[in-house]
């Protein structure tokens, strides 16, 4: 009598007249190595569409920081900055791109000046601004496709604080949409799901889908008449905040 045990691991052995299979070199697939004999083909890798990217180019704002050709520095206690030169006084369209070079930067004290920086000359901006803009695209398509969550929700708050800053600049970025929103595509609806219990980034305004909802509803109450069907083209979940 054989067993239900003894019968299955029959099943696995070789027959008793079978050629002995040789081991099968392993060789990635779609490659011209796959078409040789005696090859095993892997599998593809898994792609994690919300995996970092991190920025490897020569960072612009760093290096001229470090040369002191910035005419800003952080004072003793590194709670505010200081200008070495009057707001008033400052070419914006040669520093206002290098400062937003600086959003891609995750140390101290590049982040906290660059973010200050920017803040300031937005500020104080006004008209100046609005020729520098499309020198501000690129750096901000940089940060936001990193993929890092810190660097894109401050990437997006300065993406409010200019289109708040003076009037048309919203209506300017429209344009520029289709560089600036698709990687906000895949974090938009990407909340936590913590059931019954508090989100407490929520409350704390560190909630990327929350950030990104509110700057798009920024982008269409600035962006004029063109700017929503814009933002849907690109963003197919997000619904109208002035029609509703």
């Amino acid at each position: 009598m054989v067993s239900g045990r003894q019968f299955r691991e029959s099943l696995h052995r070789p027959l008793p007249n079978a050629p002995v299979q040789k081991s099968c070199r392993q060789v990635p697939a779609f490659t011209v190595q796959a078409l040789q004999r005696g090859t095993c083909t892997l599998p593809p890798p898994t792609c994690n569409p919300y995996q970092e990217i991190p920025y490897t180019k020569k960072r612009i704002f760093k290096t001229s920081y470090d040369r002191g050709e910035l005419p800003i520095s952080a004072d003793a206690n590194k709670t505010s900055v200081i200008w070495k030169v009057n707001l008033n006084k400052i070419d914006y369209i040669h520093y206002l791109p290098v400062f937003f070079e600086g959003l891609v930067e995750n140390e101290e004290p590049y982040v906290f000046i660059a973010q200050q920086g920017i803040s300031d000359l937005l500020n104080n901006g006004g008209h100046k601004i609005f020729p520098c803009i499309p020198q501000l695209i690129l750096p901000m398509k940089r940060a936001l496709n990193t993929r890092n969550k810190e660097v894109m929700m401050r990437a997006l708050k300065i993406l409010q604080h200019l289109v708040k800053s003076f009037d048309m600049i919203g209506e300017a970025l429209v344009p520029y949409y289709r560089q600036l929103l698709p990687p906000l595509n895949l974090f938009k609806e990407k909340n936590v799901n913590s059931g019954d219990d508090i989100d407490y980034s929520q409350v704390k305004g560190i909630n990327l889908a929350d950030i990104i909802n509110e700057t798009l509803e920024q982008l269409e109450l600035h962006g004029g008449e063109d700017a929503f069907i814009n933002i849907k083209y690109l963003l197919p979940t997000y619904e109208s905040c002035v029609m509703n």
